[in-house]
């Protein structure tokens, strides 16, 4: 990890134009219905906090989840890419490694994952040798993480390698706050652009809901976007999706056995944002 002190990670990349008269927001919101916004925010100011889910239990983030534990990460790195710098040909190398999708096709996906984790891949391109080092580093300890699963097969299918790297600093540094800093310095997110987990945890935990006809609904996807346990990208046309049967009464986070209700969110808060 030595390379993250180098003086080219340190180099002018990690630039920022803080302007302390640029106005401080804070911002609760999904990962994804916000993107769209953040894109704009950032012309207004980069002065803002943004405190994101840890509820994600789609694609391939529900993989990293079934063999890996620990928190659904897919909300957080999708707003740090979006918060990436762009200003180089580098950054936007990085940003491109790191937004990138494997193929549906599951062999394809793991042929195409050994090709980046062993840095043969033409997505390396651009990419110095401090952040192609740091970046490898965590991935093959991800990789190390999955064949130590013995009894789990992973499926690579339409998988993140964004979600892959911050599961491997997650589980290296064994903080999800630790996890999101390292995110945050190779992708050169400004400095005074925070990302923040709603619930700071290591444990594997999931968003339930309770319905006013008494029916618990476990899982954020089962919420909003049911599905039968495909790996296929979530339509979220609304649609496309049928009306719950009974209104929401509250919702809160649930233990991975779903057993236990740990948090439970203000509800007004969660549909407004």
């Amino acid at each position: 990890m030595a390379s993250l002190r180098s003086s080219s990670l340190n180099h002018c990349r990690c630039s920022s134009n803080s302007n302390p008269n640029q106005p401080s927001l804070l911002v609760f919101s999904g990962g994804t219905a916000f993107n769209g916004v953040v894109e704009e925010l950032k012309n207004f100011t980069t002065r803002v906090a943004h405190v994101l889910p840890v509820s994600d239990d789609g694609g391939s983030t529900a993989e990293i989840v079934r063999v890996l534990g620990g928190p659904a990460v897919g909300d957080i790195r999708s707003r740090c890419l979006r918060l990436s710098d762009q200003s180089s040909a580098e950054a936007l190398a990085v940003r491109r490694l790191l937004g990138h999708r494997l193929p549906l096709d599951a062999p394809l996906a793991k042929s195409e994952w050994y090709d980046i984790v062993e840095g043969q891949h033409l997505l390396w391109n651009g990419v110095s040798k401090p952040y192609r080092e740091t970046i490898r580093a965590f991935l093959a300890y991800f990789q190390n993480q999955i064949l130590r699963r013995s009894d789990e097969s992973f499926c690579f299918s339409n998988g993140s390698i964004g979600n892959f790297f911050f599961a491997g600093a997650r589980i290296f540094f064994q903080s999800l706050d630790a996890a999101i800093f390292l995110f945050s310095r190779v992708s050169d997110i400004p400095s005074e652009s925070l990302v923040l987990p709603v619930i700071s945890t290591n444990d594997r935990l999931t968003l339930g809901c309770e319905l006013w006809d008494g029916t618990i609904i476990r899982g954020q996807n089962e919420i909003s976007h049911p599905t039968c346990g495909s790996m296929e990208p979530i339509n979220k046309e609304r649609s496309s999706v049928p009306a719950l049967p009974s209104r929401i009464k509250r919702v809160f986070y649930m233990s991975s056995e779903g057993s236990n209700l740990l948090h439970e969110v203000n509800f007004a808060l969660y549909v407004f944002v």
